[in-house]
């Protein structure tokens, strides 16, 4: 797994005045400087969240769910556009180093889910794991949460639709074959450009796309709906990547494709441009220029509709490179594969002690 980080700050975040910033640029610059270039990333620490709920409610008409389950606060993927980013400032932490160093580990969330899941009141519906950041990003391997909730889905055969950036989504093939059985899962995998180096620059640690398209495979050859979420497409430097990532997911085994619009809310913004300004400093005023044509003027507007896919002449563009993509390999929309709550079934009583898990991080 790569060493390197997406944020090479700690900006303030918007909520509190903070007095110490870590720049993780300034320190390599100067390890270099005196001959070291061995300078480590800053580790990462991991701390329990103690929430008593899973689920978290959206009502957003661009999305295709209305609930979520987030094992997972933080994302060591480190994915440098992520617009979840900003979710940390809520713990008085940076939406920069902090949102891929610091992450919080709901180690209950197989159990609150059973919980939920148990109740009188629930009616089954799609469920997408996860809807902020990745539940397969890599300290899932040693919590495994995101599995054990996968397993309490398929006890009581709950729909559950995926998006990950990462290949560990092919561990959990024998549960996820389980809800295929009743049309139950869907899996999107994200593709962001097939370019190794652009990916090892804007998602450190997030698995190279030919793994992704490797994963792809795997979870069409096991009879799991997988699809490509070509996301976030950056408007002058990835943009053109489109119709290429279409077709290399159909040939991997793809049934599905959709895309969304790269998206800087809050201080995103700040940490993308300084980005563009350290890795493609040739491509920074293109790009940013492009965004402000998507979005009246602006980097980023967070409308409704036009957060996901822009506005304007631009957007129009994307829409109709993307419609030729997928109608040229025969791929669905998103929303045009239909999932089933028709095998949906309450098993008997809770079982306790399955969730006993101590932390070696």
């Amino acid at each position: 797994m790569s060493t390197a980080r997406g944020a090479a700050s700690n900006p303030p975040d918007r909520f509190t005045a903070r007095e110490i910033e870590l720049d993780l640029a300034g320190l390599m610059e100067a390890a270099r400087a005196a001959g070291d270039d061995a300078l480590p990333s800053p580790r990462t620490r991991c701390y329990d969240d103690a929430a008593r709920s899973i689920l978290s409610e959206n009502d957003s008409p661009d999305l295709p769910f209305d609930a979520s389950v987030n094992p997972y606060r933080g994302c060591e993927h480190g994915c440098i556009y992520c617009y979840a980013r900003p979710t940390h400032e809520y713990f008085g932490l940076s939406a920069g180093l902090d949102f891929e160093t610091t992450l919080f580990v709901k180690r209950r969330a197989p159990e609150l889910l059973r919980a939920e899941l148990m109740k009188r009141s629930w009616r089954p519906r799609l469920l997408a794991l996860s809807g902020v950041t990745d539940c397969y990003q890599p300290i899932e391997r040693h919590f495994r949460l995101t599995r054990g909730c996968l397993e309490v889905l398929a006890e009581f055969r709950n729909p559950v639709g995926i998006v990950t950036k990462s290949a560990l989504v092919t561990r959990d093939l024998d549960v996820l074959a389980r809800l295929a059985e009743h049309d139950a899962v869907q899996v999107f995998v994200s593709v962001t450009t097939l370019d190794d180096a652009l990916a090892a620059d804007l998602e450190p640690r997030a698995a190279r796309p030919r793994k992704r398209l490797a994963a792809i495979s795997a979870l069409a050859a096991a009879g799991i709906a997988t699809g490509v979420l070509v996301a976030p497409v950056i408007p002058g430097l990835t943009d053109h990547e489109l119709p290429a990532i279409v077709a290399a997911a159909r040939e991997a085994g793809a049934t599905m494709a959709s895309w969304q619009l790269l998206r800087l809310p809050h201080g995103v913004k700040g940490l993308f441009a300084d980005w563009l300004e350290r890795h493609r400093p040739e491509r920074k005023e293109k790009v940013l220029e492009r965004l402000r044509q998507l979005h009246g003027g602006e980097l980023y507007d967070a409308s409704f509709g036009q957060r996901m896919r822009g506005d304007g002449e631009w957007a129009r563009q994307l829409e109709q490179l993307f419609a030729l993509a997928v109608r040229r390999v025969g791929l669905a929309g998103m929303r045009e594969r239909g999932i089933s709550t028709a095998a949906f079934r309450r098993p008997g009583p809770s079982q306790p002690g399955l969730f006993g898990m101590e932390p070696a991080l």
